[in-house]
């Protein structure tokens, strides 16, 4: 499903996976990967906390999601909350960028030690996502 416009995505990608297996050399056990990806992990989640507590350029206001019954799935999308209001200063965008990044690079050496292509992966939900539209569940 996708078209021939990805075949520079797709070489990013290969690039990318090729790249962190040459210069992942400390963490090459899939056990020390796995407590990488899982730290990079709550770094991204810590790094949009202190977005919201420290600087406050970002507030969440969570609330139960409500949709009108009669609501069409068009209306329904428009409607969902993401629950954060403003937006993420200079500085805090470049540090959830950067933990992002980290859990990126750590996501792609799991790959790399499980032998799996990101861009298959990618492709493939990519292809799953479209195909079930609404009704794909993620």
């Amino acid at each position: 499903m996708i078209g021939d416009s990805a075949m520079h995505k797709e070489a990013l990608v290969d690039r990318f996976q090729s790249l962190v297996d040459e210069v992942l050399i400390r963490h090459h056990s899939v056990v020390d990967v796995l407590s990488k990806l899982s730290e990079s992990e709550s770094r991204v989640h810590r790094a949009v906390a202190k977005s919201v507590t420290g600087c406050g350029c970002i507030k969440i206001e969570a609330s139960r999601q409500t949709f009108p019954e009669n609501s069409s799935w068009e209306g329904i999308h428009e409607q969902a909350l993401s629950h954060v209001s403003g937006n993420l200063c200079p500085r805090d965008r470049q540090t959830v960028e950067q933990e992002i990044g980290q859990l990126l690079f750590y996501l792609t050496a799991l790959a790399n030690v499980l032998d799996i292509s990101l861009y298959d992966v990618l492709v493939g939900k990519y292809n799953e996502a479209s195909t079930l539209g609404r009704f794909y569940l993620g």
